[in-house]
């Protein structure tokens, strides 16, 4: 999910452990809407016998978004769990998983949640002034910088990357996940799928008019956002037809029953 896109100051004290970078250039720097951002940067971490990896390590606002975008999912789902910091919101991510009567059911709350995270007006704004700017390219670049900036405390290491957009111009308003977090620590196809990607999606379509398309990698867990580009219908999106993670708690379970090693599609996707 991709919950705190515009709550987070573009800049943070230099006191701060780990800092974000700011854009090098002005957003806007003429009419092709031509945009300029620095490239984030991470730490470099041991990951044992394979080597090294990125890894993003947390900054001074990151305990108080998980904390606020925990409270808002608790609030929807009427229970918390005993666990602290980031394995406390998976548990409660589960919750809302399994509470919801149908999967559609889980998405509305998800987008309940993502929306309860902004002042309403604000919303209404960006759509009516900032949305239509560009043919749509202007709030789709904004928002993929934002994204980038903002939102590694959910999801891990994230760039901005150019996507290639439906007039069959390319734009940096992409974002790529290195490895998703909120997908790894999870490890539930239906919960990337129904809390994640389709309320991820609905939110920005319908409530900042920006169109996006998410396409998570169940092998490598890593995520890419394309602003600007509108999602495929349910029927030809292939995400939607994977199956369970052989390591998925809720595919393991079935296996045991059947004694049986298939796993088919997860029941949640």
């Amino acid at each position: 999910m991709t919950p705190l896109t515009l709550l987070r100051p573009l800049s943070i004290p230099s006191s701060s452990p780990s800092r974000s970078y700011l854009p090098s250039k002005p957003l806007v720097q003429n009419p092709s809407f031509c945009f300029s951002c620095s490239s984030l940067r991470s730490e470099q971490v041991t990951a044992g016998v394979t080597g090294t990896r990125s890894e993003y390590k947390p900054g001074v606002f990151d305990d108080l978004f998980l904390s606020l975008f925990r409270n808002k999912m608790v609030k929807e789902v009427g229970w918390d769990s005993d666990k602290p910091g980031y394995a406390g919101l998976i548990e409660v991510a589960n919750r809302l998983m399994s509470s919801g009567r149908t999967n559609s059911d889980t998405r509305d709350t998800a987008v309940r949640i993502l929306r309860s995270l902004f002042p309403p007006f604000l919303l209404d704004l960006y759509k009516l002034f900032i949305s239509p700017l560009g043919g749509g390219k202007v709030a789709a670049l904004m928002i993929a910088r934002v994204t980038a900036l903002t939102c590694q405390w959910l999801m891990g290491i994230c760039t901005v990357n150019s996507v290639d957009l439906p007039d069959g111009t390319s734009c940096e308003s992409g974002v790529f996940v290195e490895r998703c977090k909120y997908l790894e620590e999870s490890k539930c196809v239906g919960i990337c799928v129904n809390t994640c990607k389709l309320p991820t999606q609905t939110f920005f379509k319908d409530y900042m008019g920006v169109p996006l398309l998410m396409e998570p990698n169940f092998t490598d867990y890593s995520c890419q956002f394309k602003f600007g580009v509108l999602p495929p219908q349910p029927e030809d999106d292939i995400t939607l037809k994977e199956p369970c993670l052989e390591v998925c708690p809720m595919a393991s379970r079935r296996q045991q029953v059947a004694q049986s090693t298939d796993v088919g599609q997860c029941p949640k996707a």
